[in-house]
């Protein structure tokens, strides 16, 4: 038996990065899951591949309600239900504070932090319908403390641990956990966008990350998106039944301290 046998799981940015292997590893563990992404092609290709009995790909633009509601209605006329929900989709936006324009802080808001927001608002009374369940919100390591350059994503962050704390003591009587999964540095195009520019060597690319994070990171590595998935299971399963409403760092001890070696 899986860890998510008879489970409905919708998850948010699920058509690549670290999304996929969260569909991929719940499927795998028993659940159904709502691939949900502005990502159409990817997304369709991933749900065709798990399978139509596993998988169903929806668009969802985070940022819209009538989107969230459209992806909702979807997933229940597929699965009959939701009891699940990762809350995954993310931008991250390399700036300086002083020199970020409004237009693109105001981006960075609508996908980080209205998008778990209006997740949150949309997909739980379902959660609670179906007698109780889980959120799983992305946060991040820099929702933690800061990072330069990148103030818009760190301030969603930080707003993401607030609004699973929040959540997590409205939805205990619901039966619904929530609590925040906090990446550091991860092996996707978010950490590496190189990755995504046709005219770059994807490899060369690949490797001045690892190589960087290699210094930074106690670990000596980057992350790997299979290791958040692992996680985002552990929160969605039973595994987790008494915690609620905690932020998790998986960042290989970033946040500890910086390695010296």
């Amino acid at each position: 038996m899986g860890k998510l046998d008879g489970r409905v799981v919708l998850i948010s940015g699920a058509a690549r990065g670290q999304g996929e292997q969260e569909a991929r590893l719940f499927a795998a563990e028993g659940a159904r899951v709502v691939i949900a992404d502005v990502l159409d092609e990817q997304g369709e290709a991933l749900a065709k591949e798990l399978g139509e009995d596993a998988a169903r790909f929806v668009h969802l633009d985070v940022s819209r309600e009538d989107e969230w509601q459209a992806a909702v209605a979807a997933a229940k006329d597929t699965f009959g239900r939701i009891d699940g929900l990762v809350n995954n989709a993310g931008i991250l936006r390399f700036n300086e504070l002083v020199t970020t324009p409004l237009e693109e802080f105001q981006q960075v808001v609508q996908v980080n932090q209205v998008g778990a927001f209006l997740g949150i608002k949309i997909v739980a009374p379902e959660i609670a319908a179906a007698g109780g369940g889980t959120i799983v919100n992305t946060a991040s390591y820099t929702g933690l403390t800061g990072m330069a350059f990148v103030g818009a994503y760190a301030a969603t962050k930080h707003a993401v641990l607030g609004l699973t704390k929040v959540a997590a003591v409205e939805l205990a009587a619901k039966g619904i956990r929530v609590n925040a999964v906090c990446p550091g540095a991860v092996d996707t195009a978010m950490t590496n966008p190189a990755a995504l520019d046709p005219t770059a060597d994807p490899e060369e690319s690949r490797a001045a990350v690892a190589e960087l994070y290699r210094k930074l990171v106690p670990l000596g590595r980057i992350g790997q998106p299979e290791e958040v998935a692992a996680l985002a299971l552990f929160l969605t399963s039973d595994d987790s039944s008494y915690i609620t409403g905690q932020p998790f760092v998986i960042d290989g001890g970033w946040l500890a301290g910086v390695s010296l070696f």
